[in-house]
Parts: C-alpha cells; sequence; structure tokens
C-alpha cells in the first residue's frame, strides 16, 4: 500500500456538480490512462479532464485495487479511489480538492471534501513528479510549439542577462587595471584616493572567500519539508520554514520562535504543542500501526537544522488512514520524554496522508551496539549543508529502524519546529533502539543539541499500549 498517497496526488479537477459527478461515475473505464500498474493497485489518470483555469491546470486521477479495502466511516468496503486536485506546472505543486470512494466501477460509496486546500510541493525523481509531467504535458501541436516558443525565450533572457553580466566585469576589471597603474606611478594615501579606487579596494577584500565553519547556517526552504513540514503543507520537512531564520539557542531559540514571524504566533501561543512530558497516560488496547515499509532510494540532506533522509515510498495504515511515508530525521538529545526521561536521540518518521494530515513516529535510540541503517546514513552525509546527496545503487529498508515491540504511546501535537502548526498525530515506540557512542558523536559535532524543550500538556489525553 506504500503508493496510495502518490495515487491521491495523481487526481486532480475542478469540483463538479452532484450531476456532473454521477455522470464522470458512469464514464466508461475505458477514458483512464494507466501511469502506474503494481502488484495489486494501478495508478490512472483521465486526461480528458486535464483543463486549464486560471494558470493552473486541474485533472481527474483514481487508484484501483485488486482487492477492496474496508471503510471505517461507512463499515463497508471500496476498490477505487478517485481525487481531484489542481496542478501549478511552473510552480511544481499540487493541492488535492476531493476525494471520491467506489465500491466498484460506478458503485459510489462516500466523497470528502478538502476542508484546507493547500499547494504542497513536488519533488523531483518521486512518483508525485511523474505524475506532475503527465498532467502538464502538452496535449496539443500548439501547446507544444507554445511550450517550445516559451523555452526559447527563457533561453535568450538568461543568455541576455550573462552578456551583460559579462560588460559589467569587462569594465570594472578595466577600470581596476587603470586604478592599480595610477597608483604605481603616484602613489597616494588612502585617504586621498579616489572613491572608485576605495570601492574597489572594498570589492576585492569582499570578493575573498570566508572560511566555512563547523556549525553551519541553513538556507532554509519552504518544504518541510527540515523535520516536520506544515500538517497541512508539504511534508518534506519539520516545518514549513521561509526566509526568517530561526535556531535552538539566542535571540532566535524556541523561547522567541513566537515572535520571529507572525505565522509562527502558535510557537508561543498554541495549546497542543509538542514535545511533551509523557506520562499519566491511560493504558488501552490501541488499534495496532501496519507498517508497509520496502527497501527504496534515498538521499541526504544536511539543512542546518537536523540530518533528513527522503525516501521513494512505504506506507502506515491506522484505523483506515494511509499516510504516506516522506522523510525521516533526528534530533539530540531526543525531544520527546516519557516520565521525565529523554533518550540520547530520537528519530523522527514523517507521514503524510493524501488530505495533508501528518503523523510522526518516534522512535527512542539509545547507547548501545552500531546501527546499521543509521550508519548508512552517515556514510552519505552531504559535504555541503542544503545539498541532497542521492547515492547510486544504494536503498534503505526503513522496517529495520522499527522496534520489534511496536506498543506506542500517542496524542495530539505540533510540529517541533516552526510554524509550529498543530494538528499532528504522534506516536511514541516504547521500546528504544540501539545507536553506538561514535553515531551520536557524529551528529552531535554537525547539531550541537537540537532538541525543542518539552511543552505543557494542557489537560490532553495521552493513550499508550497496555
Amino acid at each position: 500500500m506504500r503508493l496510495i498517497f502518490t495515487a491521491f496526488l495523481a487526481a486532480s479537477a475542478l469540483i463538479a456538480e452532484p450531476a456532473a459527478q454521477a455522470a464522470a461515475a458512469a464514464t466508461p473505464a475505458s477514458r483512464w490512462q494507466p501511469i502506474l500498474v503494481e502488484q495489486g493497485k494501478r495508478i490512472e489518470i483521465d486526461r480528458s479532464s486535464i483543463s486549464k483555469d486560471g494558470g493552473k491546470t486541474m485533472a481527474l486521477g483514481r487508484i484501483v485495487l485488486d482487492k477492496p479495502i474496508n471503510d471505517p466511516k461507512t463499515g463497508t468496503s471500496y476498490r477505487i479511489i478517485e481525487a481531484q486536485s489542481r496542478y501549478d506546472c511552473a510552480a511544481r505543486t499540487y493541492a488535492t480538492l476531493k476525494r471520491t470512494y467506489y465500491r466498484e466501477e460506478g458503485e459510489l460509496l462516500r466523497e470528502d471534501e478538502v476542508k484546507a486546500v493547500l499547494d504542497m510541493p513536488v519533488r523531483s525523481g518521486t512518483l508525485d513528479d511523474r505524475v506532475l509531467r503527465e498532467v502538464c504535458r502538452p496535449k496539443t501541436p500548439a501547446e507544444v510549439q507554445k511550450a517550445a516558443q516559451r523555452t526559447v525565450a527563457e533561453a535568450g533572457e538568461a543568455a541576455a542577462e550573462l552578456r551583460k553580466a559579462n560588460e559589467e566585469l569587462l569594465q570594472k576589471e578595466a577600470r581596476r587595471a587603470a586604478a592599480k597603474a595610477a597608483a604605481r606611478a603616484t602613489p597616494v594615501p588612502l585617504k586621498e584616493a579616489a572613491p572608485e579606487a576605495i570601492a574597489d579596494t572594498v570589492v576585492r577584500a569582499a570578493a575573498k572567500p570566508a572560511m566555512r565553519p563547523v556549525r553551519r547556517e541553513p538556507v532554509e526552504l519552504a518544504r518541510a519539508a527540515t523535520g516536520h513540514s506544515a500538517p497541512r503543507a508539504a511534508a518534506a520537512g519539520h516545518g514549513g520554514h521561509g526566509a526568517v531564520h530561526w535556531s535552538y539557542t539566542g535571540e532566535t531559540g524556541p523561547e522567541n520562535w513566537g515572535r520571529l514571524s507572525s505565522e509562527w504566533a502558535q510557537c508561543a501561543n498554541g495549546r497542543r504543542q509538542s514535545p511533551i512530558d509523557i506520562r499519566d497516560g491511560i493504558r488501552v488496547d490501541l488499534d495496532p500501526l501496519a507498517f508497509d515499509y520496502r527497501p527504496s532510494s534515498f538521499s541526504v540532506l544536511d539543512n542546518g537544522h537536523t540530518v533528513q533522509v527522503t525516501l521513494a515510498g512505504g506506507t502506515l495504515t491506522l484505523l483506515g488512514n494511509i499516510y504516506q511515508l516522506k522523510q525521516f530525521h533526528f534530533h539530540q538529545p531526543a525531544e520527546e520524554r516519557v516520565n521525565g526521561r529523554a533518550a540520547a536521540m530520537s528519530l523522527h518518521m514523517v507521514h503524510q496522508a493524501a488530505d495533508g494530515r501528518l503523523a510522526v513516529v518516534a522512535v527512542a535510540l539509545e547507547r548501545g551496539a552500531e546501527n546499521p541503517v543509521i550508519q548508512m546514513v552517515w556514510n552519505h552525509l552531504p559535504l555541503e549543508a542544503n545539498e541532497d546527496l542521492s547515492p547510486p545503487g544504494r536503498v534503505i529498508d526503513a522496517s529495520e529502524l522499527l522496534p520489534k515491540d511496536r506498543a506506542y504511546y500517542t496524542y495530539m501535537g505540533s510540529l517541533t519546529t516552526p510554524p509550529c502548526s498543530e494538528g499532528v498525530l504522534w506516536l511514541v515506540f516504547k521500546q528504544p533502539l540501539s545507536v553506538s557512542p561514535e553515531q551520536i558523536a557524529i551528529f552531535a559535532r554537525l547539531h550541537p543539541g537540537n532538541a525543542r524543550p518539552v511543552q505543557p500538556a494542557s489537560d490532553r489525553l495521552i493513550k499508550e499500549s497496555r
């Protein structure tokens, strides 16, 4: 089921009237063009539904399962899920608008409209990217010609800018040469030198490369993306970080996050913030967490706040809801505490549902034997911050990052970095994994202390497996 979420992303179109939806349901299945066929399911798109609306591209897609899935909302089962979204081909984003569930072909079960519609970025090389390219592919010769003309025009603009930059550089070098010749002929004290000569001296000093510090400041990305992405934004990260700088210490530290940007107000005044000290939970029979993780390609990114690993697939299913594994990252020490105690490190596995909701699985990492999966990540740390490293031919099996004992705590919380958005489902395993002291030291050298302090529980309900 690891591609369920990607199938949702494949579908987009304007929300139609009920009569129009009924007519669409009755349309023959032959209108669907397969995008991906895999054991147990196929992902399809209706190219006839692709249309333009105010600069956005609308389309309709679906996933067809070989075996039906039980629907907890209705008590029956469904086999076909259609989704309606919109794509911004230029910005490479999508937004799901609506999902429709069918028992079988043409047998409508229920419809869900997305209440909070937000555009979410599409990463290159993913299945989402494959669907985006299919949706945005020109359909007619005129569109193909127009796209080619646009590419030529953009290339021309880039060439013109390059020529202008080269001319400015030549003029600048000519001024410098003239100033040097004049200086050799008649030495002049700096305070009496011409403004142009002084400016050239400043330019040369500024152009000298600076030493790269060990502690690197990040260039933040809007995706998620860092650790968690915003609950209804792309999960690519640990927060929808913009240009505003934040850190874990000093004036830009956690106690001031809520004042750094108006969009981060929940960091200061939220009522369900994370992490928390997990204690006094009620012991009940929690539903099992169903993981479908398989070996997949990966990329490693040091975004200045943590080391983040993005994977090509994997899903978590809980209470009939399917969450796509987007990435995992690390904190040192562990952010979450259990009865006042924090582990040496923690691993956060960020999952996202089709409607943008997040579920974060937290695994404590205690000192012990070397962890082979984490060592694979450390082996492929990029040499530069904010640059992805995707090792060819290497795979990671995320299931090896799950403890054998699947007992867990659960509560509703937030992102643990700006914008601190709430509505995040937290699933914290009781059993820790081991990580060697050397592996801890490697991460601590890059990120010495990247844990947000615990937040007030505020009488939240905490449940734990009994």
